[in-house]
């Protein structure tokens, strides 16, 4: 979708000239943001990136000299609407905050009050900063609300916080920031931890907010498809200091800073696959404040280009062209010069390792597997024991099979039962009904009750490394432990095994004594991977294992994932919610909705027309890395409804884009009738009443080029 580029007014809503803003720690004054400079205009978006600690929300807090008591604004200027912000007063910026100055949180928890009234905290932000009366106050923010798209917004006026859902807060908190129609949005974040379905209409929330309100926005993020598709300008951050900045396509065609080009080159495009392309991790890690060189290039200890120059002096901004700006002596001749330092091509290993493994060949299989929670009421007709028993259908009638050496990636939005289905498959959550199979034994019985040696071969490696290792145990007792319990070594070898996982996720032998608190999150995930691989199992279980991450260690953690299963010959089960990711990693792909699977086939062959409806709606909602991507714009309508009483018939048909225009009958028989399984051909199959040839003939959303081979599913 091209985005229109604001006309560029000669004074801009927000001038940030020179900012460099500091903590007083124990070590002394340590400089968070050094020197960085920008502008936002009157409808214009800047989008903020870099990885996390390079000092992003920092400057959002600077802006408005949020800081806490030991931050400050060392040097520099905030000029907002003409004025410095630099040194007001505390009195004179509370004015500007929420009122001509708002912003956007990752988590709508940090701004919304659990004990208040979602209509009462609305109305204060009105009532404070303008003379108006409360009842006033109400309609505007019952129309505000209406603005952003709220069901029944009278209705969550009266709400509490837990009483919506994740994406419904996040929309609140939108509305409470556009109430007084400020002049500028300060966005950190703001879709991160939401559906990829709802950060869409997020988005297209924002977009639309901005082209009525013509507000100034600065978007942070470390989501590249995401500032791409929002942002018109883009300034990249690193360890505190603007590495980049210019206009966001030419930024995207033409990135001058190592940097830029090494976020670029960790984010799989929506196509690519293992076999054809490869993901190019950035060495190493941000360094930390206080040990930031600073009469070097602060970024030439990570950089494939550095040579002795660039530690002979700290690089100034350089102009590339018009407005784009690069901090990199090899800023105009990049492109060009050789690389000091290249990451070498996994996919002829990844070809030969599916070659070796006969498809055939099963691992886990289960049929017809339900996990079922039963409902609790606290009525007196269920407290006797009469009345109808109700359950959660979280897991409902789902089969398959998994060859060795394959990669199932399981994708859907939040509460389609992708986790609680993985738990029924390693004996976290009972199994209600249906068979699971592992290595040719019935492993349907909770983990407490299956043999050691079957534990042993299925691992699982979580979503958060902070949940499952313990702070007060050091790095090389908790691999140790699992090894010492399943006896993967003679006990006097356990310390080598340890140092021998700590290398293969690449961490050296040093982490072998420390605490988990010493660690960044994208070592503590390799911990965790190692710990999985602690009993060098057959089947390896990933629960959303590089949401949390930075695109840098993201691509560094899948390539790990990669060469874990190329060596080891391990299977893999994946799930995420980039659905990018999941295509890059996956040799087969099922989609969830609701406790059931919808689609079922190889990667390359569900992202090619024929789609699911579902899985068509997915795939338009992914964000791109490529200002200029053309994507079909397929918006699901409301939320993913309750497994406690799902849908009759098709359970997607309440949400279905695509019933009505092309069904003779409207879509009666998709609310009627449970749908047939149909088949593509190679495993492909899918859950629909519209016929595969009608499915075909609906345009791609995206186009996406591999080769993969099928899953084997259950007829």
């Amino acid at each position: 979708m091209m985005k229109k580029t604001p006309d560029k007014n000669p004074d801009p809503v927000l001038d940030v000239r020179h900012l460099t803003i500091a903590y007083e720690t124990r070590k002394g004054e340590v400089e968070a943001v050094r020197d960085v400079s920008f502008g936002v205009r009157e409808g214009q978006t800047v989008g903020l990136v870099g990885e996390s600690g390079c000092g992003k929300s920092t400057i959002a807090f600077g802006i408005v000299n949020f800081l806490g008591p030991n931050g400050r604004i060392n040097s520099g200027k905030v000029i907002f609407q003409g004025n410095d912000l630099v040194g007001r007063l505390e009195n004179e910026l509370k004015k500007l905050r929420g009122d001509r100055i708002s912003m956007v949180y990752q988590d709508p928890m940090q701004a919304l009050n659990p004990a208040v009234r979602l209509g009462d905290q609305l109305v204060e932000v009105l009532t404070f900063h303008k003379d108006i009366s409360a009842a006033n106050a109400w309609d505007r923010c019952v129309e505000m609300l209406r603005r952003v798209y709220m069901p029944d917004p009278q209705d969550v006026m009266r709400r509490f916080t837990h009483q919506i859902s994740g994406g419904q807060q996040q929309r609140v908190v939108i509305a409470m920031a556009m109430l007084n129609n400020p002049a500028l949005l300060i966005m950190d974040e703001p879709t991160t931890a939401l559906d990829v379905t709802v950060e869409a209409a997020v988005l297209d929330l924002l977009e639309d907010l901005k082209n009525e309100y013509q507000t100034a926005n600065i978007f942070i993020t470390h989501n590249l498809g995401v500032v791409a598709r929002v942002s018109d300008y883009l300034c990249v951050m690193y360890a505190g200091e603007l590495v980049e900045r210019g206009d966001i396509r030419e930024i995207f065609e033409r990135p001058c800073h190592p940097y830029t080009m090494g976020l670029l080159s960790c984010v799989p495009k929506l196509g690519d696959s293992k076999l054809d392309s490869n993901l190019h991790p950035i060495r190493g890690r941000v360094p930390p404040p206080a040990k930031r060189p600073k009469d070097e290039c602060i970024f030439a200890p990570r950089c494939n280009y550095a040579t002795d120059q660039c530690r002979q002096g700290r690089p100034a901004l350089l102009e590339v062209g018009g407005d784009h700006l690069a901090r990199c002596i090899y800023a105009g001749e990049i492109d060009s010069r050789p690389r000091t330092r290249r990451s070498q091509r996994r996919a002829r290993q990844v070809e030969a390792l599916a070659q070796s493994i006969k498809p055939a060949e099963p691992l886990l299989g289960f049929d017809q597997l339900k996990v079922y929670y039963p409902q609790q009421s606290n009525s007196l007709v269920s407290l006797i024991g009469l009345g109808e028993k109700k359950f959660v259908k979280a897991v409902d009638d789902v089969s398959l099979r998994l060859a060795k050496g394959r990669t199932l990636g399981v994708v859907g939005e939040s509460g389609c039962g992708k986790s609680t289905l993985v738990k029924g498959i390693i004996g976290l959550e009972q199994v209600t009904e249906g068979q699971i199979e592992f290595l040719g034994i019935d492993v349907t019985q909770p983990v407490s009750g299956r043999d050691a040696s079957l534990i042993r071969e299925m691992q699982m490696v979580f979503q958060n490394p902070d949940s499952t290792l313990n702070p007060s145990y050091s790095i090389g007792k908790q691999i140790a432990r699992p090894i010492r319990k399943f006896k993967t070594v003679p006990k006097k070898r356990v310390k080598e095994e340890v140092i021998r996982l700590l290398k293969a996720v690449r961490l050296s032998a040093t982490y072998y004594d420390r605490l988990p608190r010493q660690l960044s999150g994208g070592e503590k995930q390799r911990v965790g991977i190692a710990r999985a691989l602690a009993s060098r199992p057959d089947l390896i279980i990933c629960d959303e294992p590089v949401s949390a991450l930075d695109v840098s260690v993201q691509a560094a953690v899948i390539n790990l994932l990669l060469d874990i299963q190329q060596s080891f010959g391990s299977s893999m089960i994946f799930i995420a919610h980039d659905l990018s990711v999941v295509r890059f990693f996956s040799d087969d792909i099922a989609v969830m909705y609701l406790g059931q699977i919808v689609e079922l086939g190889p990667a390359e062959a569900i992202y090619d027309p024929p789609y699911h409806p579902y899985t068509e709606a997915l795939l338009s909602a992914v964000p791109i890395p490529d200002p200029d991507a053309e994507q079909t714009e397929i918006r699901l309508n409301g939320n993913v409804p309750s497994a406690l009483d799902p849908p009759s018939g098709c359970r997607f048909h309440t949400r279905c884009p695509r019933r009505k225009e092309m069904l003779a009958d409207g879509g009666l028989i998709c609310e009627q009738q449970v749908p047939p399984w149909q088949s593509n051909g190679r495993g492909h199959r899918i859950l629909c009443h519209i016929p595969i040839e009608m499915l075909k003939t609906i345009d791609p959303v995206v186009h996406a080029n591999g080769d993969g081979s099928s899953l084997q599913p259950v007829e």
